[in-house]
């Protein structure tokens, strides 16, 4: 059986879009480094596993579709160049993953020069999207997102009319153009979650009050201005374990924070907010440990102050 589309990429994300996919009647040829995983998630959908590039090309009727859903940086760019010699003109491939959008634009340039379309997608929604649908940030040529748009409706969450971000998904403009805004909302979701997490830190420690921070959580999802996707998560949290002892307070970036903050710099456009939640992060993953034993010893230098010792 041909299909018209191939997904590469088989994680928490792409596993569920081929999900969503079949749901809404698209069966995918499929492929991971995990065939077994292909296999599975063949049988759930209707599609078909494929051991490698060449095959999954070879099971996809022209024009083809090839959705790349893998981690950004050499294996998405070891992906596209493969792609690059199996495809032929008139072919799309969209690279789903966090890439940085000058990588896109180079390689839709690439792309093109080969007669070959190249979209970049910036994908959010998470391990929801196959209940919810994804938003999808889609960067391309007009004639590029059209051929990808039949897959776009069924991924989204498609509660509006499109070419206005009602629907779900948006073209954006052109290559690139869908990764930067993606790399933007990164950047916000960064200092969305850290003001939350900041202000529910704030009441926790203000013992005399006992506030319990699982109820007025669920008490702000309900008319308050800071009501979000995001409280909605941390409300749920919270129900199930208020204190966290069990967790540890590191927060790993995944990049998109790293190049948020280096295009304001470029730009010129202030983004204290953004900046200062990635620093935040990086202090979680002890990497201002010692700037701290530097202060320690400052302090301990100018007034005698007493030095924590291991």
């Amino acid at each position: 059986m041909a299909h018209t589309l191939g997904l590469i990429g088989l994680g928490k994300m792409g596993g569920n879009m081929a999900r969503r996919l079949a749901k809404g009647g698209i069966q995918a040829a499929l492929l991971d480094q995990d065939t077994a995983l292909a296999v599975t998630v063949a049988r759930e959908t209707g599609g078909a596993a494929a051991l490698d590039l060449p095959e999954l090309v070879a099971q996809l009727t022209a024009p083809r579709v090839v959705w790349v859903m893998l981690p950004s940086g050499a294996i998405t760019e070891q992906t596209l160049e493969a792609l690059r010699g199996l495809l032929s003109p008139g072919d799309t491939v969209v690279d789903g993953a966090n890439s940085n959008y000058r990588d896109s634009v180079r390689r839709a340039a690439n792309f093109e020069a080969q007669g070959l379309h190249y979209v970049d997608a910036g994908v959010s929604g998470g391990i929801h999207g196959l209940a919810h649908g994804y938003c999808l940030m889609v960067g391309g040529t007009e004639a590029a997102v059209a051929q990808v748009a039949p897959f776009l409706r069924v991924l989204a969450t498609g509660r509006g009319q499109e070419g206005d971000g009602s629907s779900g998904w948006l073209h954006v403009g052109p290559a690139g153009a869908g990764h930067f805004t993606k790399m933007i909302h990164n950047g916000i979701e960064y200092g969305m979650m850290a003001a939350l997490a900041e202000g529910l830190s704030l009441m926790k420690a203000k013992n005399e009050f006992d506030i319990d921070l699982a109820h007025v959580t669920e008490l702000w999802r309900h008319g308050s201005v800071v009501r979000s996707w995001l409280l909605d998560l941390t409300a749920e949290q919270l129900q199930g374990d208020a204190n966290l002892d069990d967790i540890q307070p590191v927060v790993a970036d995944s990049g998109e924070g790293r190049w948020t903050a280096l295009e304001s710099v470029e730009l010129g456009v202030p983004t204290p907010v953004m900046t200062l939640a990635l620093m935040s992060r990086f202090a979680s993953q002890g990497k201002d440990e010692y700037a701290s034993k530097l202060l320690a010893k400052m302090r301990q230098g100018f007034g005698g102050h007493a030095v924590a010792k291991k």
